[in-house]
């Protein structure tokens, strides 16, 4: 079983909870606003469209968002990491006789 980084948060049971039944909720009253419209079925057929295509955009960006977060998180450990071991492959004695 791998371990989780130290650096990555882990949510508790009731935030991702909430997070959810936020989402379904205002996804859910949403399209029951556009279903009780006073319009044609084609406006409410094309502003449903829209708010699919709202609700996968923010999934892509959200995810977007993130990878770039860790991929810039890896780079900084990548980094320090470099310089540890420039730090540790340095002999300052040897250097100042030599």
């Amino acid at each position: 079983m791998s371990k989780i980084p130290e650096s990555v948060p882990v949510h508790s049971a009731g935030w991702v909870a909430q997070t959810w039944i936020a989402f379904v909720a205002a996804v859910g009253v949403t399209m029951m606003g556009i279903w009780f419209l006073p319009v044609d079925g084609w406006v409410k057929a094309f502003m449903g469209m829209g708010l699919l295509f709202t609700v996968g955009s923010t999934f892509s960006l959200a995810k977007t968002v993130r990878d770039q977060h860790e991929a810039e998180s890896l780079r900084k450990r990548l980094d320090e990491a470099r310089v540890n071991r420039m730090f540790a492959e340095h002999d300052p004695l040897k250097s100042a006789i030599g």
